[in-house]
């Protein structure tokens, strides 16, 4: 043996109580696993004592968006300080492949609008070196990285790449096409096929993304692959035509698993997410829906409105340049428009919204905007405007976006029929941080509000998510799996407040958050921290093909 981890608490990914153990490691695999003290090291094992530690396979986080970043940031952070040993990207129909160089500038529109990357952090750090979907694995699996990971072929590139981009049904031909690549990327490696009907997925200029022109029996051709190859995940962010029944429809009929986001419990309506978990489990088929762990709470400037596209007025905003956007703010005309609707539509969340980030109103922060407003005598939808605009649109504004129903939440967490996902790596960067979504649930929902047990908690990051999404040899700590391995200690694992950095590409920012009590993390069977700290340069991540 390479490795020997001696005296931990071992909860090893499938549900099972904790125990003491031992692990051996040989090279990238866990070669045993025995009670305490019946594994001898030899003369070259390195021994790694974890007393009062818990030893539990790396976590395995199937919801992010680092397609781009994954090309400038080899340590895929702030998951890696996580305990995350594995991730997912190219969910919701978005990725950086399939892109033929003409495309290039939509992707990264789309990617700005749509997940809120940074256009200056896209265009300066990807390197556009593929064309095909199966280039951009090669390019990945070539790439030095700390986590492993893997990729969906995302619907709108696939569009844009079949289609050039034309608002409209797909031809016959078009859709035997884009079949013809998504079986080229299952066979390739792709973990599955993304889409999203999501009506506030308004991508470049201000244009619904192109997955949103496709009619549902496109969708259900690339599923058919899906079931005639016997490989791949089906994820869906729910929109007109997609919901419940469709996805046990698909999953039945292709005898695939779908996935689909995002089920949030909202404080305005309780109970609401709890009867759509009741309504899909009364159905045939392997469906998960996808839950957060962590209120979505964005910190959002009027330069960047990304939640508020769901209005089709501020659909307008987006279509046009960032350094163009105060100025429609300024008109009266698109105000007297935009005004009524926002007002309605944001009605439950005006009293979550406040000043989080400025230099000129420190007076407001932390006011809720309904509240400022009305003591100002104005609605707070001016209001936003006009403390964005006498800030030269600095300031920031912190807005509860949902899944704020608290107890709710605790409740979703604990009906196994859920899926535990949603951290959004990579995306908003400079709106929210919620990758540090796995030492979140084993500190405030485990210890803190003992919403359901440290094992469970460790089945849903890392045993649950091997089997919804058929990543290979990873996710339990068992022999002949890959070592890939986090040792933590259960009393102090947890996360540190966000802060904001600049170290994209182009000095560009973004907000992290950081972890406590993550002790240990090894990525097929080597150390990429050590008490604590991360081990420079430490890169053993590889490819994870579907």
């Amino acid at each position: 043996m390479d490795l020997l981890l001696r005296g931990a608490s071992l909860i090893d990914g499938t549900g099972a109580p904790a125990r003491p153990a031992d692990v051996a490691v040989e090279g990238d695999r866990i070669l045993a696993v025995r009670d305490p003290g019946e594994l001898e090291p030899g003369p070259g094992t390195e021994v790694v004592e974890l007393d009062g530690l818990v030893l539990a396979p790396g976590f395995i986080d199937v919801h992010t968006h680092y397609d781009a970043q994954i090309l400038w940031d080899a340590d895929l952070t702030p998951s890696s300080w996580h305990g995350v040993t594995s991730v997912v990207m190219g969910n919701c129909g978005f990725g950086v492949a399939p892109t033929l160089p003409g495309h290039r500038e939509i992707i990264v529109r789309t990617l700005e609008n749509v997940e809120g990357m940074s256009m200056e952090a896209l265009e300066a750090g990807i390197d556009w070196c593929f064309e095909t979907f199966p280039e951009y694995l090669a390019a990945i699996d070539a790439r030095r990285k700390r986590l492993n990971v893997g990729a969906f072929l995302g619907h709108t590139p696939l569009r844009l790449f079949v289609t050039g981009g034309e608002e409209r049904p797909a031809t016959a031909e078009e859709v035997a096409t884009m079949k013809g690549l998504v079986r080229e990327a299952l066979e390739a490696g792709a973990i599955g096929f993304s889409t999203s009907r999501q009506p506030a997925h308004q991508g470049a200029f201000g244009r619904p993304v192109p997955s949103r022109f496709a009619e549902t029996d496109e969708v259900e051709a690339m599923a058919a692959v899906m079931g005639e190859l016997g490989k791949g995940v089906l994820q869906v962010s729910i929109g007109p035509g997609m919901f419940i029944d469709q996805f046990s429809e698909i999953a039945t009929r292709h005898g695939i698993p779908v996935t689909w986001t995002a089920l949030m419990a909202r404080a305005d309506k309780p109970g609401a997410a709890l009867r759509a978990v009741e309504r899909g489990g009364a159905l045939p088929g392997e469906v998960y829906p996808q839950i957060a762990c962590r209120p979505i709470v964005m910190q959002i400037g009027m330069a960047d409105p990304v939640p508020l596209a769901e209005i089709d007025e501020w659909k307008e905003v987006l279509a046009l340049p960032r350094a163009e956007r105060a100025g429609l703010y300024r008109d009266d005309a698109w105000r007297e428009r935009a005004r009524e609707v926002t007002l309605k539509a944001w009605s439950h969340r005006w009293p979550k919204t406040s000043v989080e980030e400025t230099d000129a109103h420190q007076d407001a922060v932390g006011i809720p905007l309904d509240r400022l407003a009305a003591d100002r005598g104005t609605t707070p939808f001016d209001l936003m405007l006009d403390l964005a605009l006498s800030d030269g649109m600095a300031t920031r504004f912190r807005i509860v976006l949902d899944n704020d129903g608290d107890d709710e939440v605790g409740r979703l967490l604990a009906d196994k029929r859920t899926l535990l996902g949603l951290s959004d790596a990579g995306a908003h960067a400079t709106q929210l941080c919620d990758a540090c979504y796995s030492t979140h649930l084993l500190g405030h929902w485990v210890r803190e509000r003992k919403a359901l047990s440290l094992e469970d908690a460790v089945w849903r990051l890392t045993g649950h998510p091997h089997q919804a999404f058929r990543i290979p040899e990873r996710g339990l700590v068992r022999e002949g799996f890959h070592a890939d391995l986090v040792a933590f200690d259960p009393d102090t694992v947890g996360t540190t407040p966000v802060e904001r950095v600049h170290d994209q590409p182009g000095g560009t920012d973004r907000l992290v958050v950081r972890s406590t009590g993550v002790t240990h993390m090894w990525v097929n069977g080597t150390a990429t921290r050590t008490n604590g700290e991360e081990i420079p340069d430490a890169t053993p991540g590889r490819l994870i093909r579907g």
